[in-house]
């Protein structure tokens, strides 16, 4: 499993832990919804500066969390899900 994967499993891992839409997800990471699911789909390589800024905003999300960068590249079998989507958008 390389780096990307690992990464994409972390934060799919968090933003179902704090029940969190991709929509606000992203908004939290500081970064665009496109962007994160490129993310979360393994389409694209992060910056290790990109990582740091996620690590950073989850951090002042969740002032109980302390996460490390390293925290969202390193392989936690417990953090593999079966993520449903969180829709945001109201139902007609």
């Amino acid at each position: 499993m390389n780096l990307c994967e690992t990464l994409a499993i972390n934060l799919k891992y968090y933003r179902k832990k704090y029940n969190l839409s991709q929509e606000k997800f992203a908004e939290i990471l500081g970064t665009t919804l496109s962007y994160l699911n490129q993310i979360e789909n393994n389409k694209v390589d992060v910056k290790s500066s990109t990582i740091d800024k996620f690590t950073q905003n989850i951090n002042r999300y969740d002032k109980k969390a302390h996460l490390q960068s390293e925290d969202l590249v390193k392989f936690n079998k417990n953090h593999i899900t079966n993520f449903t989507r969180i829709d945001e958008r109201k139902k007609k």
